[in-house]
């Protein structure tokens, strides 16, 4: 009897890789992760290989990927810092993709995000355009999905701002609060994914979830949901952005970057695509009301402590 297919999972001791991999697993497949955190606790009880990125060493990268019938790969950092920059994360992934057609790789399932742009002031989303643009030239088989924000679970945005809701008398809102967002449960991104994984064609996908809110709108809804409702105003995006930046160094964390505000309000968390989740913000958000924001999510926190697994709620 053949020995089941080996598919390797970038990042499956972190968040939306480890639901990728629960899924391989369930399906049946062997599953190895590339990660930076190989000390991290292994959430699979060790039937999820290990082994560092070694993209310093590209031969090692490539012998990682030998055998492997789909990378999926969901590496990326959220924004800039003294140890970690969108530039190295483009430079890393290229370093990837690279040992990929050099191993035989069969396929590649790459997280993008919604909107990205070579021409985007952005820097996040200019760095995802120009991935998205390599992958394709590798000429390997490819899946490229696009989510715009992830809920669930681990997830930083929408618990923290469950969180805010819960602490501060107020909400404020950059600007009006009518741009859009289009939330994707983890899940369901986890198992478009692994559908992706087995099949063949070329495709690129929004993966977007079934409902669209105003950021007004979301918020409003988390605060009646959690039963924190609380007074929402409009405030200017430079005074909103020094309120996030005081507040993240209250909790020693980056709580919202100025790309991060800037690709809000500029509607790129938003397509005309139809949905590719089936789970909704508010029926996963009612479930989970009682927990919901009760505790801060850090970004930083979880980038310097590489042994310690990601808090769910």
């Amino acid at each position: 009897m053949a020995s089941p297919a080996l598919h390797v999972v970038t990042g499956a001791f972190g968040y939306s890789g480890k639901y990728i991999a629960a899924r391989l697993l369930q399906a049946g497949h062997r599953v190895r992760t590339l990660t930076n955190s190989p000390n991290r606790t292994n959430p699979f009880d060790g039937t999820v290989e290990a082994v560092p990125y070694h993209f310093d060493d590209p031969a090692a990268l490539e012998a990682s990927l030998r055998g492997v019938a789909v990378l999926y790969n969901t590496y990326w950092v959220r924004f800039n810092a003294a140890d970690f920059t969108h530039e190295q994360a483009v430079r890393n992934t290229l370093t990837l993709f690279a040992a990929a057609v050099r191993a035989g790789v069969g396929r590649i399932v790459h997280v993008s995000i919604t909107n990205p742009s070579e021409d985007s002031p952005l820097e996040y989303f200019r760095g995802k355009a120009r991935l998205e643009k390599a992958l394709i030239a590798t000429g390997l088989s490819h899946a490229i999905l696009r989510p715009a924000v992830l809920f669930g679970g681990e997830d930083i945005l929408i618990n923290n701002i469950a969180w805010a809701l819960r602490h501060l008398p107020v909400f404020g809102v950059f600007g009006k609060g009518d741009y859009g967002m289009q939330p994707i449960y983890v899940d369901d991104l986890a198992a478009l994914a692994v559908e992706q994984g087995g099949r063949a064609e070329n495709v690129i996908i929004d993966a977007i979830g079934p409902e669209t809110y105003t950021y007004r709108e979301l918020v409003r809804t988390l605060g009646h949901i959690i039963c924190c409702p609380r007074p929402i105003i409009s405030v200017p995006p430079w005074l909103g952005y020094l309120a996030v930046t005081l507040v993240g160094k209250l909790v020693n964390d980056v709580m919202m970057t100025r790309e991060e505000m800037a690709g809000l309000m500029q509607g790129l968390l938003c397509t005309d695509s139809p949905p590719a989740g089936t789970t909704a913000l508010s029926a996963w958000a009612q479930e989970h009301r009682d927990t919901l924001g009760r505790h801060y999510a850090s970004e930083m926190a979880r980038r310097q402590n590489r042994t310690r697994a990601y808090d769910r709620r």
